[in-house]
């Protein structure tokens, strides 16, 4: 590290101690303004033999439990650098040089298992009902849902995950590393959108760092740190991906795809199913193209929102329709007029045999050629009012007219019209 970078620690580290209470908040604001300041803290964090990192620890502490949130997120930018340091001692076996880090680590950790009282702290996430819209998905887009006594019990209810309450720890072991340090990571994912690009970064490198060292794709990725292999939980592989898709979104986009093919290709080795779940979920979701979003100003997740389509379709068979379509069908007028008011011809129906033929129902297919071409030419059937019977007894059908001779002659036939 150089002299430049120790002077500005060294002012830093003096200048916190001797600063007021009542000028704590606008000293504060200040720091996020301190690029040099930032990047100097990373060096010490990632020099493990640095004589400055026993008291930027207790620094960092000092501003996590001080009660300003500025300062608390001052100290959670640096999360991933520090965990990142403290598994890989770990994993080269060399404990005695991580114990400040690891001292600060249990600290985050019992400071935010409890709450101002003292008393342990329960978190909640609800989980959203897929029945009902929001910001990332509209329910006419899913498909239909059957309608099952189980689903229609079910629906509009929350289900509601619970996390803790959380055990204090004194120290670091191989059985309660990761269940510590997945906590940490979570609670490092509820503050993403105060964290600078250079923390992001940070996350994504980690995350390649932890899953590919001791594997093949180390050379690939031609890192040259530990050679050793870090054994890590599926819970922590969820929370990394948690903050690499933040990552994507918020000009990280190709150290957060490197990252996420990382983590994947890890996952597929342990055979670990949430986070291949969860990463495929991410690939599939994610767009072709790069995307280009601007470092500054307010961070946030893109979701794409469907556009709002109408609840019901037309084609829906609802009750209001199956009584429409039966009052069509069965429907007769008692007193039909033969024209209408604009003067236009009705052609009725016609049977040549009598009986009155049924109208086709919705859907019903075309009858064959020859009865079509029957019902094409259609016309009226006479009986005339003093009937011929023949040796049979049957009544004669007279010739049909058609419908060019019914336009001319008129409908003054005395017989009458079968509808």
């Amino acid at each position: 590290m150089l002299a430049v970078d120790t002077g500005i620690v060294e002012e830093w580290l003096s200048e916190f101690k001797t600063a007021p209470e009542a000028s704590i908040p606008s000293y504060a604001k200040n720091l996020k303004n301190k690029s040099s300041l930032v990047s100097s803290l990373y060096k010490v964090i990632q020099d493990p033999q640095s004589e400055l990192l026993e008291p930027v620890c207790h620094q960092l502490f000092e501003f996590y439990r001080s009660g300003e949130e500025l300062l608390l997120q001052f100290t959670l930018q640096f999360l991933p650098e520090l965990i990142w340091c403290y598994v890989a001692v770990s994993a080269s076996k060399d404990l005695q040089s991580s114990g400040c880090i690891e001292a600060l680590l249990l600290g985050i950790y019992n400071l935010e298992i409890v709450d101002r009282q003292g008393h342990s702290r329960v978190l909640s996430f609800t989980i959203p009902s897929l029945s009902k819209p929001s910001v990332y998905h509209e329910p006419s887009s899913i498909g239909s849902m059957a309608l099952t006594e189980g689903a229609l019990s079910q629906h509009g209810l929350s289900k509601v995950v619970y996390s803790g309450p959380h055990l204090q720890r004194e120290m670091l072991t191989a059985q309660n590393r990761f269940e510590v340090l997945t906590f940490l990571l979570l609670r490092y994912n509820a503050a993403l959108s105060y964290m600078p690009a250079v923390s992001l970064q940070s996350l994504c490198q980690i995350c390649s760092r932890i899953c590919v060292c001791g594997y093949p794709r180390q050379q690939v990725r031609k890192y040259k740190g530990i050679n050793s292999r870090i054994p890590i939980s599926s819970e922590f592989m969820v929370q990394m991906l948690t903050g690499i898709y933040y990552a994507f979104y918020n000009g990280e986009w190709d150290l957060a795809r490197k990252a996420m093919d990382d983590i994947l290709y890890r996952a597929q080795l342990e055979l670990y199913p949430e986070p291949l779940l969860v990463a495929n979920a991410i690939k599939a979701s994610l767009p072709q193209g790069a995307i280009k979003s601007s470092k500054e100003g307010t961070k946030c997740i893109q979701v794409e929102i469907t556009p709002t389509a109408s609840r019901i379709s037309r084609n829906a068979v609802t009750s209001l329709s199956i009584r429409g379509h039966r009052w069509k069908r069965h429907e007769q007028p008692d007193n039909a007029s033969d024209t209408t008011e604009s003067g236009n011809f009705v052609i009725p129906e016609i049977s040549v045999t009598n009986v009155a033929g049924e109208r086709a129902g919705n859907g019903e297919k075309s009858r064959a050629p020859a009865e079509s071409d029957a019902q094409h030419l259609q016309g009226v059937q006479e009986t005339p009012t003093d009937p011929r019977i023949d040796c049979k007894g049957m009544p004669e059908i007279r010739r049909q007219k058609s419908v060019r001779k019914i336009m001319e002659d008129g409908i003054s036939s005395p017989g009458k019209v079968q509808f």
